[in-house]
């Protein structure tokens, strides 16, 4: 077969493709009015879950998992746009981690509102100028983002999805190395790239900014300083990329959360996340452990917080394994209510597959 043929064959594919692509979004469609009818939220994350599932189970090459999950991707996201414009408020500006971590989950077709802080995000949802927003809660490297967890505690706010982001930073300016005489990048990112800075920057000026993207701005504007951010951020402001990925560690993992007005359905693979507090007792801590233990939950993960309403008092965030319909999770939550001051519910929502790091 000759390179004539194997072209009109791949041409052939082509128009079948595009007959199928149509022919499913106009089921989508269909499905979105049917959703709207109901009430129910346009995004689902169990759909969503269950179509990268079957990927994950029957994908047989040649095209990577990687690459079908971002071809699916897109066709999701153009069909989530067509059937009810949507925005998604994320911590900006443009370009930020936060940003590109929103392009991963909603696609391209889809409407971005960069929010100036965390607080503005939980805003823009609350009153409905954004259908969904995007913050990070915790990196593998420098742990919690605190502030987006102290925003549950008074946010009716819920967690519908998760996003684990593979951070890489790169060190970007206009001048040469060696006549860099400041740096700018988000604090967080600096303790990401501490080791490389100390080798190869130890006498420079470490300036902080709100975001790598404001670190961006102020590197294309004076001369003698770097950014530390990322690639897109170098393209958007014709930054040269003088070394890439400084981070300590190879595998830099932001997780992300997707905060909107209603928790998903159940998948078969959910994980649940709460807020407690617990009394002010010897052994508080340890009864609230116990039902976990009882029903056999896996915890996999707790983080204490200051309640900042009292000294010495603290809140528990705590994610588990499990949905909150399920029966064994709702008996094991109910069981910790009787032992505590408070519990609430932040989400129940696709677990994200777990990266090494």
């Amino acid at each position: 077969m000759n390179l004539s043929d194997l072209r009109k064959k791949i041409d052939h594919l082509d128009g079948q493709i595009m007959k199928f692509l149509n022919e499913r979004t106009r089921l989508a469609l269909e499905v979105g009015k049917l959703k709207s009818e109901e009430g129910k939220e346009i995004y689902a994350p169990e759909r969503e879950s269950e179509i990268y599932q079957k990927i994950e189970d029957s994908a047989g090459g040649p095209l990577p998992k990687a690459a079908l999950k971002s071809i699916y991707r897109e066709i999701m996201s153009a069909s989530l746009a067509l059937e009810k414009p949507l925005c998604i408020a994320y911590l900006g500006p443009e370009a930020t981690f936060t940003h590109l971590a929103s392009l991963s989950k909603f696609g391209a077709s889809v409407a971005y509102e960069p929010a100036s802080s965390i607080n503005q995000v939980f805003l823009e949802v609350e009153q409905r100028r954004a259908d969904y927003g995007v913050i990070p809660v915790e990196n593998s490297i420098e742990g919690a983002v605190s502030h987006s967890l102290d925003m549950f505690i008074d946010s009716e706010l819920k967690i519908c999805s998760e996003i684990l982001f593979e951070i890489s930073h790169h060190f970007l300016s206009n001048s040469d190395r060696k006549h860099v005489r400041r740096i700018y990048s988000n604090p967080m990112v600096f303790g990401q790239c501490r080791a490389w800075l100390e080798e190869h920057m130890p006498r420079v000026e470490l300036m902080e900014t709100a975001s790598t993207t404001a670190a961006a701005q102020r590197a294309q504007k004076e001369d003698g300083t770097a950014a530390i951010a990322s690639k897109l951020a170098a393209t958007l402001y014709n930054l040269p990329i003088l070394a890439s990925d400084i981070q300590d560690f190879a595998q830099n993992v932001t997780r992300f959360i997707v905060i909107a007005r209603q928790i998903p359905p159940p998948t078969k693979r959910d994980k649940t996340s709460v807020i407690v507090s617990i009394k002010d007792k010897v052994g508080a801590l340890y009864d609230l452990l116990l039902p976990i233990k009882k029903y056999g939950v896996n915890m996999t993960k707790i983080e204490s917080r200051p309640s900042k309403k009292k000294a010495w008092d603290y809140f528990f965030f705590i994610d588990f394994e499990g949905h909150v319909q399920h029966p064994k999770i709702h008996k094991m939550i109910k069981e910790i209510e009787g032992k505590v001051k408070f519990l609430k519910v932040l989400g129940s929502y696709p677990a994200s597959p777990a990266k090494e790091v």
